[in-house]
């Protein structure tokens, strides 16, 4: 699917493709002018937010990182998005994890028409990074939702999706911090030289958002790590007192056996003769079953 707008007066243009129509549709490059750098970065799901300045083309590209809307094996993640920006047409291309942005983008030219591309670029990215705050938020209500599962009962089920969400704040924290430092290196480009004061503005905004941004994401991973030490010392703890338990009762349990084996010896015994010999041998194995517990207890204190 393709999407073309013209705003700006009808001076702009900005056209959205499709990833998997890229991949396919050789006479695209040709007809906006992409190379096959530029295609390849817009089809590798794993690139980096980046930044590049082609001086041949006089093309400025970003690619940046947008969050997933739905989850992916059980946990959030972010894919890149790549924009172009030639002379006076602004070129995204996205795939099915992330085409949702155009339309958040496709409200924004509405309401505003008149803007300049790069106004438009920066405005886009802020919409961008404000769509991880939700994601976010919802991470923090999963984690409040399982601590209080964990407080009742610390079982595989609740850790494994503790761990879930551990892994999509990962995900996020490596996002946000490429997207932060990549609205940063703008500033060192040759292409911020050429940008009006609205538009500096809009990025100056976008940058404060990303910053903020990476705050509460690892604030939210710091929490995170922080319940996860805490339940794995509880089960530590747990364990050390399952194996106390288990080598308190192997050690009581020496005291029968080796009364019963005393008495079971081939050889003459006291009390063999005794019609309440058995009585006394289990009288005497509990006298140092107790007077062994009683030691231990004290020693265990």
């Amino acid at each position: 699917m393709m999407t073309e707008r013209q705003f700006g007066s009808g001076d702009n243009f900005w056209v959205n493709i499709n990833s998997d129509q890229v991949a396919i549709d050789s006479d695209l490059y040709k007809q906006y002018g992409i190379d096959s750098e530029i295609i390849s970065y817009a089809l590798d799901k794993n690139e980096r937010a980046r930044i590049e300045y082609n001086s041949e083309l006089n093309a400025f590209i970003l690619i940046y990182n947008v969050p997933q809307n739905k989850k992916s094996d059980s946990h959030y993640e972010a894919t890149p998005m790549t924009f172009l920006i030639k002379n006076n047409q602004l070129l995204t291309i996205t795939n099915h994890q992330n085409v949702y942005i155009t339309q958040y983008m496709e409200k924004f030219l509405n309401d505003n028409p008149d803007i300049s591309v790069f106004k438009f670029l920066f405005s886009s990215l802020f919409m961008i990074t404000d769509k991880f705050f939700p994601v976010i938020e919802e991470m923090n209500r999963e984690r409040n939702h399982i601590n209080d599962m964990l407080r009742e009962k610390t079982s595989k089920k609740n850790l494994l999706a503790l761990s879930d969400v551990e892994t999509g704040v990962a995900y996020f924290i490596s996002a946000t911090k490429q997207n932060a430092v990549l609205l940063e290196q703008i500033k060192t480009n040759v292409i911020f030289r050429s940008l009006n004061e609205i538009e500096k503005e809009q990025w100056e905004d976008t940058l404060i958002e990303a910053r903020q941004l990476v705050e509460m994401a690892q604030l939210t991973s710091q929490v995170l790590q922080q319940l996860s030490g805490t339940y794995n010392n509880i089960l530590n703890n747990n364990l050390n007192d399952t194996m106390k338990i288990l080598t308190i009762l192997s050690i009581l349990l020496t005291i029968p056996t080796i009364v019963t084996g005393f008495f079971g010896m081939n050889m003459p015994l006291p009390l063999e003769h005794n019609i309440l010999g058995w009585v006394i041998a289990i009288g005497i194995s509990l006298i140092g079953w107790f007077g062994l517990s009683f030691i231990l207890r004290l020693i265990l204190k």
